[in-house]
């Protein structure tokens, strides 16, 4: 059934690109700027493209040198720096962006508007399937505006954007882009490199390739945080007592990695059809939590021999094969603009391996995603779109540390965006139903019977943006959200060795639901650029993981012995509330060099009713930059400073800020290849011990110390 729709789609958008172009050439070229990579101020995510200035809601694009600067081997650690984005940091290798302090399953991370089919919003353990180093473009929208892909990214979607079915026909006969990396830290060699063929003067055929390998992370310090040194250092257990001076490399954190891909597009004067096929393979270490009590005078005996304080080295090998078909009509006018069509296909699978060398838990994840949009043409100031979404995911694990039943999850929605623009005030409303089933087989070794769960969600919002002044608009947006239980939320119950926790979900979760509001204000001018964003949200039916007493997991395990902490799932009321406020300003013109002075803050409070502070917030953090910018040569300066954060749940500690201090020298060297250039930064230059509270593993797992690096990249 999905392969005929797919070839049917495939066949209906050729045989439209095959017909005469029905709109003049203007028109034409108008259509194709949204596709504009270059274009750091226009955003391609949501459905409509539009300034940056125009959406009523928190918003960041990294691009070009700055995305080149901020490159790392993981989504999470390139985006750290950008307002309102922290990250997962479970280790160096499994590093997933959070948004508003939200993270998992109420963060959608997308490569060109579809899901990236791994199993990371399942476990801070998992690698995002997505290399950033084939990134061209990162486009981050925090806020409701991001609801339209899906009614679980009320946290915001990161939507990474590549070249692999072309959009456009190079100029050049074969065009070549490459970029090389080595990172001091973790002993970090990159390599990327692309390739791009016009055949005649309607498709291109893509190839890319990469190659990631790190060895164990310098941290630059001791590797357990202070207070988990002072226990450690008072436990009888002469083995537990010596981590208390464990330091300097991060143990069980190297990694290896390879992709490859391949795609070809069809484009013409009235759209484009293209696929691209590609296979990653990404084998990393986790880092573990030691078990720092003191157990001298407990029964040992369902401990692994060499595991005396409850730590194992897990690795993680991931394979993913992915297919992606993505089209696009212009139809000349009429009541539609366009319309376009994206799907994908994955196959994906990862081992836990144990420190033995055998495979405790293989995870097995089959997705598809489709996406239609009908794309409304503008009528005076009236411009919208209407689409259609539905997703598969066939997802299940085998082994001693399984702590899921085979389930499936099939979502079904549809959306609508509608704007208004009446000059200097500006309207938009939005709006998404959403079908979810979720299924569950039963499992003996589990326990669990089978469970059939439906859900419909409507998520709503409304807003609108004024000019106050030229240059600046305010804007407030209304939203109220719905969101279905994820099947980890549902029916987790049983070890996860990557995580080193017993997780227990609930199969009688209601769905999610929350009321929030966001105001903006931006305003730009000659040289100076302004940006703050504040929000809060009410939440009924919040599902949050905590640390509870073992006896609540024993009960699910048959009574047996936990190998692990036990977390659980509940619900409650809950309520979080933050901002956002970055700018950047010309400070002087000294010759052909220009001195731009920039900054961000954020922050965000959650409470969980009953339970208290919601875990794992990111505290209040500030980053100021100076750069000297040429069209040749640019330097630059910056100091970012994270908060303590005190502000904790039952289950954690607290966390100690830092301050990092970093450069960047970025030169290139050609005065007629502007895509050629080398750039060379320190990171962590004082060497700083540095951890994010967000993280599991942040009192086992700093931060890099200091980090020098080196990137070439290339274009021909």
């Amino acid at each position: 059934m999905l392969r005929s729709t797919v070839l049917a789609g495939s066949a209906l958008f050729a045989l439209a690109l095959s017909q005469p172009a029905l709109a003049d050439d203007d028109t034409g070229q108008g259509r194709d700027a949204h596709h504009d990579q270059q274009s750091t101020d226009i955003v391609i995510t949501g459905v409509i493209p539009r300034s940056q200035n125009d959406i009523l809601s928190g918003t960041s694009v990294v691009t070009g040198a700055e995305l080149a600067r901020e490159m790392r081997p993981t989504i999470g650690d390139t985006l750290s720096r950008q307002a309102g984005v922290s990250s997962t940091s479970f280790g160096p290798n499994a590093s997933r962006p959070i948004l508003r302090g939200f993270q998992g399953e109420r963060v959608r991370i997308l490569t060109d508007g579809i899901g990236s089919f791994d199993v990371s919003n399942t476990s801070v353990d998992h690698a995002v399937a997505i290399n950033p180093l084939t990134a061209e473009r990162i486009e981050v929208l925090r806020g409701p505006a991001a609801l339209l892909y899906g009614s679980s990214a009320i946290g915001g979607v990161v939507n990474v954007i590549d070249s692999r079915i072309p959009r456009h026909i190079p100029d050049e006969p074969i065009h070549i882009d490459g970029m090389a990396t080595y990172g001091s830290a973790a002993n970090e060699r990159t390599g990327m490199g692309k390739i791009e063929v016009p055949i005649g003067d309607k498709i291109v055929i893509h190839a890319d390739g990469s190659w990631t390998r790190t060895g164990n992370l310098d941290t630059g310090s001791y590797i357990l945080s202070p207070s988990a040194r002072a226990e450690a250092a008072a436990n009888g257990d002469p083995e537990i007592s010596e981590l208390a001076n464990l330091r300097g490399k991060l143990p069980n954190s190297a990694a290896k990695s390879w992709e490859v891909a391949g795609g070809m597009a069809l484009i013409t004067d009235t759209g484009n059809l293209g696929f691209s096929v590609n296979h990653i393979d990404n084998f990393y270490g986790v880092p573990g939590r030691w078990d720092l009590e003191d157990h001298s005078d407990h029964d040992h005996g369902d401990e692994e021999e060499g595991d005396s304080h409850g730590h194992e080295d897990v690795r993680l090998h991931m394979k993913q094969t992915r297919a992606d078909l993505r089209g696009e009509i212009h139809t000349g006018g009429g009541f539609l603009d366009a319309i376009r069509f994206r799907t994908g296909w994955a196959d994906y699978q990862h081992e836990e391996i144990e420190s033995s060398g055998e495979v405790g838990t293989t995870f097995y994840n089959q997705s598809v995603e489709s996406r239609l949009e009908l794309i409304q043409s503008k009528v005076g100031g009236w411009e919208g779109a209407i689409g259609g979404q539905f997703m598969i995911r066939d997802f299940h694990v085998i082994g001693e540390e399984k702590f899921l039943p085979k389930n499936e999850t099939q979502q079904f929605g549809i959306f609508t965006l509608q704007s208004l623009d009446l000059g200097a005030t500006r309207l938009e409303a939005g709006g998404r139903f959403e079908h979810s089933i979720l299924s569950a087989d039963a499992d003996e070794d589990l326990g669990n019977d089978a469970f059939h769960r439906t859900f419909n969600t409507v998520s709503l919002s409304a807003g609108a943006s004024h000019e106050v002044v030229p240059g600046w608009r305010v804007g407030l947006n209304l939203s109220r959200t719905e969101r279905a239980p994820s099947a980890e939320e549902l029916f987790a119950r049983g070890n996860h060795a990557g995580t080193q926790a017993f997780e227990l979900g609930n199969p009688d979760f209601d769905k999610e639901r929350s009321l929030g509001i966001e105001a903006t204000l931006r305003g730009k001018g000659e040289g100076y650029t302004f940006s703050l964003s504040a929000y809060h949200n009410r939440f009924k039916n919040y599902i949050y993981e905590t640390m509870v007493d073992d006896a609540a997991c024993e009960a699910v395990n048959g009574g047996e012995h936990l190998e692990f902490p036990c977390f659980q799932n509940f619900q409650a009321k809950a309520k979080y509330y933050g901002f956002e406020a970055e700018g950047s300003v010309k400070l002087a013109q000294l010759g052909e060099f220009a001195l731009n002075a920039d900054g961000l803050a954020d922050y965000v409070r959650a409470t969980v009713t009953g339970s208290g502070p919601a875990p794992r917030i990111p505290p209040l953090r500030l980053l100021g930059g100076l750069e000297l910018q040429g069209d040749r040569l640019s330097a630059r300066a910056e100091v970012e400073h994270t908060f303590n954060q005190n502000r904790i749940n039952a289950s954690e500690t607290p966390t100690d800020g830092f301050t990092l201090v970093n450069a960047s020298l970025s030169v290139k060297p050609f005065a007629n290849n502007s895509q050629t250039s080398i750039i060379l930064s320190a990171n962590n230059i004082f060497d700083v011990e540095a951890r994010r509270h967000a993280s599991f593993l942040k009192d086992f797992a700093p931060l890099a110390g200091r980090d020098i690096r080196i990137t070439a990249r290339f274009g021909i």
